[in-house]
């Protein structure tokens, strides 16, 4: 099923930081399936502000058996949704929101005597922390180690709440924060996570853990270097997932640049969604499938437009796309015939994807 949007409330909004609000959603007993969700998954905002169509994603931080909807959003620098959401929304307000989705998520079993370790930094603790709660509270012979990096003491996201944690579940859970700008009173807990510093944090906490699961959530240089690091300990690549919040500039430039050919080909691109088909003709050199299909008028789902979220993943049934980035499919998947049209060009004459397989 294809996510869709629909309208709803908010029923509570907080402070976390002086930059971060989060906020509750309620969802309509009618709805109660649609929004069905795993901890580590995220919801889609959408609001039009100064005319402009807005969408944004953030990570559910409430776990699935608080029966909550809780997302958190940190306002950034010339953030039209996050200043919007920290400034100016209010509780009673309404927003479109999409149904949600992303496989940055847990699933937990009881019987279960795992160890899984978790990095985050700043607002990537969000997911981490729904998955964090689903953990602790469905297996109870699990543990949970976190890293979490920040600037200063103050600008720890769900500080409170993740001390609380630590109050409820002493034996199955170890926090250890990393500040930048700040000292804890030990080297080891000053700096940025990064490739030395993971080591340090290995050494120091994980060498003798068989570690059942690395999660990881942060810009896309601490990722690689923990996931580097990991595998270097003899952690299996496929115990380790991650999310990204944000791409290098390098990254960005790539999705932003196509090389004319001379070659490119011409392509008869049929869509389909909802059981309905839209057909575009396009070039192999030219817009991406999701661009060329909202530039006519059709309503696909999309979130980042970056290669990250995988909102609108598709499954092609005829023809070959090139993706020119790609950081949320895994190889499984491509394998299986799935792209992100938001970095998709056809590569054969014709060309017909599905959002609804």
């Amino acid at each position: 099923m294809s996510p869709k949007f629909h309208t709803l409330q908010v029923s509570e909004i907080r402070r976390e930081t002086e930059d971060t609000v989060s906020i509750v959603f309620t969802i309509p007993k009618d709805l109660s399936n649609d929004y069905h969700y795993l901890a580590g998954q995220y919801l889609t905002l959408r609001s039009t502000i100064a005319d402009e169509d807005i969408r944004r994603s953030y990570s559910l931080c409430s776990a699935p058996h608080e029966t909550s909807w809780r997302v958190a959003v940190k306002k950034v620098l010339e953030g039209k949704f996050s200043t919007f959401a920290n400034q100016d929304l209010k509780v009673g307000d309404s927003l479109e929101v999409m149904t949600p989705m992303g496989k940055f998520a847990i699933n937990t079993d009881s019987k279960n005597e795992n160890s899984y370790v978790f990095f985050a930094a700043g607002s990537g603790i969000t997911p981490v922390l729904a998955m964090m709660k689903s953990v602790l509270h469905c297996e109870p012979n699990s543990n949970v180690t976190l890293f979490y990096g920040n600037k200063n003491f103050g600008s720890i996201i769900f500080r409170e709440e993740i001390e609380g944690l630590k109050n409820e579940y002493m034996n199955n859970l170890r926090v250890i924060h990393i500040l930048s700008r700040e000292s804890l009173g030990n080297k080891i807990q000053k700096g940025r996570i990064d490739t030395e510093k993971c080591q340090k944090l290995y050494d120091a906490f994980l060498k003798d853990t068989e570690i059942s699961g690395v999660y990881v959530c942060g810009p896309e240089e601490m990722i690689f270097a923990v996931k580097d690091e990991m595998i270097s300990k003899g952690v299996d690549e496929h115990k380790i997932h991650f999310e990204l919040f944000n791409t290098s500039t390098n990254s960005q430039k790539k999705i932003q640049e196509l090389v004319e050919d001379e070659n490119a080909v011409k392509s008869n691109v049929k869509i389909i969604i909802d059981g309905d088909e839209i057909d575009l003709l396009l070039t192999s050199d030219g817009e991406s499938v999701l661009d060329a299909a909202h530039r006519v008028g059709a309503d696909l789902p999309f979130a980042c437009k970056g290669g990250v979220c995988c909102t609108c993943k598709a499954r092609i049934l005829e023809g070959e796309a090139r993706m020119t980035v790609n950081y949320s499919l895994e190889q499984d998947e491509i394998d299986a015939g799935y792209v992100l049209t938001c970095q998709a060009h056809p590569t054969t004459e014709n060309l017909v994807i599905s959002f609804d397989d």
